[in-house]
Protein backbone atom coordinates (compact mmCIF):
# COMPACT_ATOMS: atom_id res chain seq x y z
CA UNK A 1 0.00 0.00 0.00
CA UNK A 2 1.06 3.63 -0.35
CA UNK A 3 3.02 5.10 2.53
CA UNK A 4 0.28 7.29 3.95
CA UNK A 5 0.92 10.17 6.33
CA UNK A 6 -0.47 8.54 9.45
CA UNK A 7 0.49 8.82 13.05
CA UNK A 8 -0.62 6.49 15.79
CA UNK A 9 -3.24 8.30 17.83
CA UNK A 10 -3.21 7.45 21.53
CA UNK A 11 -3.38 3.76 22.21
CA UNK A 12 -6.84 2.40 22.66
CA UNK A 13 -6.25 1.74 26.36
CA UNK A 14 -7.66 3.65 29.29
CA UNK A 15 -6.65 3.80 32.92
CA UNK A 16 -8.46 4.26 36.19
CA UNK A 17 -11.63 2.39 35.21
CA UNK A 18 -13.55 0.15 37.57
CA UNK A 19 -15.51 -3.09 37.30
CA UNK A 20 -18.34 -2.23 39.72
CA UNK A 21 -21.11 -2.26 37.10
CA UNK A 22 -24.27 -4.24 37.99
CA UNK A 23 -24.48 -7.87 36.91
CA UNK A 24 -26.60 -8.05 33.76
CA UNK A 25 -26.35 -9.66 30.32
CA UNK A 26 -24.27 -7.76 27.81
CA UNK A 27 -25.92 -5.69 25.11
CA UNK A 28 -23.78 -4.94 22.06
CA UNK A 29 -24.73 -1.89 20.02
CA UNK A 30 -23.88 -1.81 16.33
CA UNK A 31 -22.10 1.10 14.62
CA UNK A 32 -21.35 1.18 10.91
CA UNK A 33 -18.37 2.88 9.29
CA UNK A 34 -19.48 4.62 6.07
CA UNK A 35 -18.24 2.30 3.33
CA UNK A 36 -19.71 -0.04 0.70
CA UNK A 37 -18.36 -3.07 2.57
CA UNK A 38 -19.99 -1.92 5.80
CA UNK A 39 -23.33 -1.70 4.03
CA UNK A 40 -22.72 -5.15 2.54
CA UNK A 41 -22.39 -6.76 5.96
CA UNK A 42 -25.24 -4.78 7.55
CA UNK A 43 -27.92 -7.35 6.75
CA UNK A 44 -26.13 -10.16 8.62
CA UNK A 45 -24.36 -8.22 11.36
CA UNK A 46 -26.83 -9.03 14.15
CA UNK A 47 -26.49 -12.75 13.43
CA UNK A 48 -22.69 -12.41 13.37
CA UNK A 49 -22.66 -10.50 16.67
CA UNK A 50 -24.85 -13.17 18.28
CA UNK A 51 -22.47 -15.81 16.90
CA UNK A 52 -19.30 -14.19 18.30
CA UNK A 53 -20.56 -12.45 21.45
CA UNK A 54 -19.77 -15.40 23.75
CA UNK A 55 -16.09 -15.34 22.70
CA UNK A 56 -15.51 -11.69 23.62
CA UNK A 57 -14.62 -10.21 27.03
CA UNK A 58 -13.82 -6.80 28.44
CA UNK A 59 -10.85 -6.46 30.77
CA UNK A 60 -9.76 -4.35 33.71
CA UNK A 61 -6.10 -4.76 34.68
CA UNK A 62 -4.59 -4.19 38.14
CA UNK A 63 -0.91 -4.24 39.00
CA UNK A 64 0.49 -6.94 41.27
CA UNK A 65 -0.79 -6.59 44.86
CA UNK A 66 1.43 -5.63 47.77
CA UNK A 67 1.81 -7.92 50.77
CA UNK A 68 -0.76 -5.89 52.74
CA UNK A 69 -3.26 -6.07 49.92
CA UNK A 70 -2.79 -9.83 49.65
CA UNK A 71 -3.53 -10.17 53.35
CA UNK A 72 -6.68 -8.04 53.06
CA UNK A 73 -7.78 -9.79 49.87
CA UNK A 74 -7.98 -6.40 48.15
CA UNK A 75 -7.18 -5.63 44.54
CA UNK A 76 -4.88 -2.70 43.75
CA UNK A 77 -6.36 0.24 41.88
CA UNK A 78 -7.05 -0.49 38.19
CA UNK A 79 -4.37 0.79 35.83
CA UNK A 80 -5.69 -0.10 32.37
CA UNK A 81 -8.60 -1.64 30.55
CA UNK A 82 -9.38 -2.97 27.13
CA UNK A 83 -11.02 -5.77 25.21
CA UNK A 84 -10.06 -9.37 24.47
CA UNK A 85 -11.23 -12.72 23.18
CA UNK A 86 -11.21 -16.35 24.28
CA UNK A 87 -8.98 -18.72 22.31
CA UNK A 88 -9.86 -21.99 24.05
CA UNK A 89 -12.46 -23.50 26.39
CA UNK A 90 -10.19 -23.15 29.43
CA UNK A 91 -10.35 -19.39 29.95
CA UNK A 92 -7.32 -18.36 27.90
CA UNK A 93 -7.77 -14.82 26.60
CA UNK A 94 -5.74 -12.86 24.07
CA UNK A 95 -5.55 -9.07 24.33
CA UNK A 96 -3.11 -6.33 23.43
CA UNK A 97 0.16 -6.25 25.36
CA UNK A 98 -0.36 -2.61 26.32
CA UNK A 99 -3.66 -3.65 27.92
CA UNK A 100 -2.06 -6.47 29.93
CA UNK A 101 0.83 -4.14 30.87
CA UNK A 102 3.03 -6.62 32.79
CA UNK A 103 3.30 -10.36 33.31
CA UNK A 104 1.80 -11.40 36.64
CA UNK A 105 -0.61 -8.47 36.87
CA UNK A 106 -4.19 -9.17 37.93
CA UNK A 107 -7.16 -9.11 35.58
CA UNK A 108 -10.93 -8.86 35.98
CA UNK A 109 -12.89 -9.88 32.89
CA UNK A 110 -16.57 -9.35 32.21
CA UNK A 111 -18.26 -12.09 30.19
CA UNK A 112 -21.43 -11.97 28.07
CA UNK A 113 -23.68 -12.70 31.06
CA UNK A 114 -22.19 -9.82 33.04
CA UNK A 115 -20.32 -12.11 35.41
CA UNK A 116 -16.81 -11.05 36.50
CA UNK A 117 -13.98 -13.58 36.19
CA UNK A 118 -10.55 -13.08 37.73
CA UNK A 119 -7.19 -14.10 36.35
CA UNK A 120 -3.60 -13.17 35.65
CA UNK A 121 -1.47 -11.94 32.77
CA UNK A 122 0.39 -15.18 31.97
CA UNK A 123 2.60 -14.00 29.09
CA UNK A 124 3.47 -10.70 27.44
CA UNK A 125 5.03 -9.78 24.12
CA UNK A 126 6.20 -6.21 23.57
CA UNK A 127 6.42 -6.62 19.79
CA UNK A 128 4.08 -7.78 18.48
CA UNK A 129 1.85 -6.14 21.08
CA UNK A 130 0.13 -9.24 22.55
CA UNK A 131 -0.75 -10.44 26.05
CA UNK A 132 -2.07 -13.83 27.15
CA UNK A 133 -4.45 -13.85 30.13
CA UNK A 134 -5.64 -16.90 32.06
CA UNK A 135 -9.06 -16.59 33.69
CA UNK A 136 -10.33 -18.84 36.45
CA UNK A 137 -13.77 -20.44 36.35
CA UNK A 138 -14.29 -20.19 32.58
CA UNK A 139 -13.87 -23.86 31.75
CA UNK A 140 -16.20 -24.84 28.94
CA UNK A 141 -16.36 -21.32 27.56
CA UNK A 142 -16.80 -20.63 23.84
CA UNK A 143 -13.72 -19.71 21.80
CA UNK A 144 -13.16 -17.76 18.62
CA UNK A 145 -12.71 -19.69 15.39
CA UNK A 146 -9.66 -18.43 13.49
CA UNK A 147 -9.95 -18.06 9.72
CA UNK A 148 -8.56 -21.05 7.86
CA UNK A 149 -6.74 -18.86 5.33
CA UNK A 150 -4.62 -15.74 5.86
CA UNK A 151 -5.56 -14.40 2.42
CA UNK A 152 -7.64 -11.23 2.56
CA UNK A 153 -8.54 -8.71 -0.10
CA UNK A 154 -8.91 -4.94 -0.17
CA UNK A 155 -12.49 -3.90 0.49
CA UNK A 156 -13.35 -7.12 2.34
CA UNK A 157 -16.10 -6.60 4.97
CA UNK A 158 -14.96 -6.89 8.60
CA UNK A 159 -16.38 -6.20 12.04
CA UNK A 160 -14.88 -5.73 15.49
CA UNK A 161 -16.09 -6.09 19.08
CA UNK A 162 -14.93 -3.78 21.85
CA UNK A 163 -15.87 -1.41 24.64
CA UNK A 164 -14.97 2.28 24.20
CA UNK A 165 -14.14 4.28 27.28
CA UNK A 166 -17.21 5.22 29.37
CA UNK A 167 -19.52 3.65 26.78
CA UNK A 168 -21.26 0.34 26.23
CA UNK A 169 -20.04 -2.61 24.19
CA UNK A 170 -20.05 -2.02 20.46
CA UNK A 171 -19.73 -3.90 17.18
CA UNK A 172 -18.18 -1.83 14.41
CA UNK A 173 -18.58 -2.75 10.77
CA UNK A 174 -16.07 -1.67 8.16
CA UNK A 175 -13.62 -2.98 5.61
CA UNK A 176 -10.03 -3.98 4.97
CA UNK A 177 -8.00 -1.12 3.49
CA UNK A 178 -4.70 -3.01 3.22
CA UNK A 179 -3.18 -6.25 4.50
CA UNK A 180 0.14 -4.52 5.31
CA UNK A 181 1.12 -1.14 6.76
CA UNK A 182 4.61 -1.76 5.37
CA UNK A 183 6.57 -0.38 8.29
CA UNK A 184 6.98 -1.06 12.02
CA UNK A 185 5.21 0.96 14.69
CA UNK A 186 6.39 1.58 18.25
CA UNK A 187 4.80 3.33 21.23
CA UNK A 188 6.37 3.33 24.68
CA UNK A 189 7.81 -0.18 25.02
CA UNK A 190 5.18 -1.80 22.78
CA UNK A 191 4.74 -2.02 19.03
CA UNK A 192 4.42 -4.32 16.03
CA UNK A 193 6.45 -5.03 12.89
CA UNK A 194 3.44 -4.72 10.58
CA UNK A 195 -0.36 -4.61 10.73
CA UNK A 196 -3.52 -4.68 8.71
CA UNK A 197 -5.19 -1.33 8.03
CA UNK A 198 -8.95 -1.26 8.57
CA UNK A 199 -11.68 1.25 7.86
CA UNK A 200 -13.09 1.29 11.40
CA UNK A 201 -13.96 4.18 13.73
CA UNK A 202 -12.32 2.68 16.83
CA UNK A 203 -11.90 4.54 20.13
CA UNK A 204 -9.96 4.20 23.37
CA UNK A 205 -10.78 1.02 25.24
CA UNK A 206 -11.18 -1.16 22.15
CA UNK A 207 -7.55 -2.32 22.03
CA UNK A 208 -7.31 -6.09 22.17
CA UNK A 209 -10.74 -6.50 20.65
CA UNK A 210 -11.30 -9.23 18.05
CA UNK A 211 -11.72 -8.51 14.33
CA UNK A 212 -13.81 -10.95 12.30
CA UNK A 213 -14.59 -11.54 8.65
CA UNK A 214 -18.14 -11.76 7.30
CA UNK A 215 -18.33 -15.43 8.33
CA UNK A 216 -17.58 -14.70 11.98
CA UNK A 217 -14.02 -16.06 11.77
CA UNK A 218 -11.21 -14.28 13.61
CA UNK A 219 -8.78 -12.49 11.28
CA UNK A 220 -7.04 -10.14 13.72
CA UNK A 221 -6.91 -8.02 16.89
CA UNK A 222 -7.23 -4.25 17.26
CA UNK A 223 -4.12 -2.49 18.57
CA UNK A 224 -4.34 1.21 17.65
CA UNK A 225 -6.22 3.90 15.79
CA UNK A 226 -4.83 6.38 13.26
CA UNK A 227 -4.91 10.15 12.92
CA UNK A 228 -3.79 12.72 10.41
CA UNK A 229 -0.11 13.56 10.86
CA UNK A 230 -0.64 17.30 10.47
CA UNK A 231 -3.98 17.99 12.18
CA UNK A 232 -4.30 15.11 14.64
CA UNK A 233 -7.86 14.52 13.42
CA UNK A 234 -9.03 10.89 13.55
CA UNK A 235 -9.11 9.17 10.17
CA UNK A 236 -11.59 6.40 11.02
CA UNK A 237 -8.76 3.93 10.40
CA UNK A 238 -7.35 1.30 12.73
CA UNK A 239 -4.45 -1.11 12.89
CA UNK A 240 -5.04 -4.79 13.66
CA UNK A 241 -2.51 -7.57 14.13
CA UNK A 242 -3.24 -10.47 11.74
CA UNK A 243 -4.26 -13.84 13.19
CA UNK A 244 -1.02 -15.67 12.23
CA UNK A 245 1.06 -13.09 14.13
CA UNK A 246 -1.15 -13.54 17.19
CA UNK A 247 -1.01 -17.33 16.86
CA UNK A 248 2.78 -17.41 16.91
CA UNK A 249 2.83 -15.56 20.25
CA UNK A 250 0.03 -17.75 21.63
CA UNK A 251 1.68 -21.02 20.63
CA UNK A 252 5.06 -19.96 21.96
CA UNK A 253 3.59 -19.04 25.34
CA UNK A 254 0.98 -21.81 25.79
CA UNK A 255 0.06 -25.33 24.75
CA UNK A 256 -2.10 -24.07 21.91
CA UNK A 257 -4.50 -26.27 19.96
CA UNK A 258 -3.62 -27.95 16.64
CA UNK A 259 -5.93 -25.42 14.95
CA UNK A 260 -3.92 -22.49 16.32
CA UNK A 261 -0.63 -24.21 15.45
CA UNK A 262 -1.76 -24.34 11.83
CA UNK A 263 -2.65 -20.65 11.96
CA UNK A 264 0.82 -19.89 13.35
CA UNK A 265 2.31 -21.44 10.22
CA UNK A 266 0.23 -19.35 7.84
CA UNK A 267 1.85 -16.80 5.55
CA UNK A 268 0.48 -14.38 2.99
CA UNK A 269 3.39 -15.08 0.60
CA UNK A 270 1.18 -17.26 -1.63
CA UNK A 271 -1.88 -15.00 -1.46
CA UNK A 272 -2.99 -13.06 -4.55
CA UNK A 273 -1.86 -9.45 -4.30
CA UNK A 274 -4.64 -7.10 -3.32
Amino acid sequence: MKRLAFTILGLLTLAGCTSSQPLKPRIINIAATPSPASAQIAGSIQHLVDQTNTTYVTLVVHNAPTKNQRKKDELPEPVASGSGFLVDSQGTVVTAGHVGMEKGWLVEARGPDGRIYQGTVEALSYSPDVAIVKLRGMEGSAAVKPASSPCLHKGQPVFSLGKPRAEGDIARTGELVATHFERPVTYSKFGYPDAMVLKLSTRRGESGGPVFNDRGELIGMLVSTLSDKNTGAPLDLAHALPAPMIARVLCQATSCSPEWRLVALQTTAQCPSS
